[in-house]
Parts: C-alpha cells; structure tokens; sequence
C-alpha cells in the first residue's frame, strides 16, 4: 500500500503572507483550497482570483472544495483559474450528475463532499462517475473542530462499495479534526486523503507535521 496524501488546508494559514505559507508545505502532495460564501456555510472565505494567484506559485495538485450554494454558476471560473480537482457538495448540488459532469467536461477531477448529518448512501448512485468523494468530519465552515467519530463509518462504506463496483482509483477524502491522533483510524477505515490544517499550519515543523501524517497509519512509500 503507498502512502496517503496530505492536502493541507489554507483556511488557517496568513493570508498576508500567502506565498511563503505556500512555500513551505511544498511537501505535500496536495493543496486544498475551501471556498466559502456565507450562504451554505457561516463563514467567506475566496474566490478564483486567488486559485488563479496560487496556481503561479506551486505545482501541487489544486483541491478546490466549494462550500457554496449554486456551485454550477462558479465552476468554470475555478476551472480557468487552474483548480485540478473540484469538489461540490451533494446538499448544495439540485442536479448532481449534471454538475459532476459539468466539472469533468472541464477537463478536471469531480468530487463531491457530505456534510456529517448526511447519509453516505446519497452517492450511492453517483459513485461509479465519481473521481473523489470528501467526508466531512466536522460541520463545514470554520477550521479547528474535533473530529465527529460515525465519520469512520461513512468512510469504511465508500471504500467498501467502491471495491465492489471496481472503482480502484476513487480518491477518499477526509477533512476535519485530522490529526496525529486521529489519522490511524482514518487510514485504517480506508482514506486515501488526509485533509489538515491545524495539523500542519499550526505546526513549528510544517515539513515534519506532513511526513508524520503521511505515515502515521503505517502506510509505506
């Protein structure tokens, strides 16, 4: 088994010095990237301006996690601005297969994330087109939440119907409350995404707060 990713989250980092945060959790595989729009959830973050100024500055994969309502209005945006993947939510998405396929007729990676209170077999249906789903182990919108622990229960169902209908290559995403003290359990259910930012931006030693998440399942390069 190789190792997991870890996509550090933005939310948490000094956006006055955006550059250099970026700079140092190059480690990293991934860069996730929470836009918020005080409407799905409590909180205004960014919009594609900065995907696009992030973009200039790393070769990381670009994960995008739109935490808005009406996503379908903002998804080609994110895409020119240089998003690798995109992730909606299922609450906020009317017409999902549509809005997954708009994401993928883009040229990108489509996911799509549920909240906690949401069942996990809501993707029943759309698994098989599906490149990423995101469990949301905390209620969206703010950074530094405990970690709801049924969360593992959501994530041991995806990884189990994904190897029933073949789907080797569905990413398994988990964002809230990841930690080292979290993280085992979390790769263990079967997570192949680690989403942190406390965990990493917090961290004296971003480098070694990446590498320590990246193995703390046992996992091997």
């Amino acid at each position: 088994m190789t190792g997991v990713k870890v996509a550090p989250s933005i939310l948490t980092a000094d956006f006055t010095r955006i550059k250099e945060e970026i700079n140092s959790i190059q480690d990293a595989e991934w860069l996730h990237i929470d836009v918020m729009d005080g409407h799905f959830v409590p909180n205004i973050t960014f919009g594609p301006k900065m995907v696009a100024d992030i973009r200039k500055w790393t070769d990381q994969v670009l994960d995008v996690h739109l935490m808005i309502e009406n996503p379908d209005q903002f998804i080609p945006e994110f895409a020119k601005a240089g998003a690798d993947y995109i992730t909606v939510h299922q609450e906020a998405s009317v017409h999902l297969h549509r809005t997954v396929y708009m994401i993928k007729n883009l040229g990108l990676k489509a996911g799509v994330a549920l909240n906690p209170a949401t069942p996990v077999m809501a993707l029943e249906h759309i698994l098989p087109d599906l490149d990423l789903v995101l469990i949301m182990s905390v209620n969206p919108g703010f950074g530094g939440q405990s970690f709801i622990p049924a969360s593992l229960k959501k994530i041991r169902w995806v990884r189990e119907r994904a190897l029933e209908l073949g789907l080797t290559d569905l990413e398994i995403q988990v964002d809230g409350g990841v930690n080292l003290k979290t993280a085992p359990g979390i790769i263990k259910a079967g997570a192949t995404i680690l989403v942190a930012g406390s965990a990493v931006i917090g961290a004296s030693d971003r480098a070694k707060a990446i590498a320590q998440l990246r193995y703390c399942g046992g996992n091997l390069v």
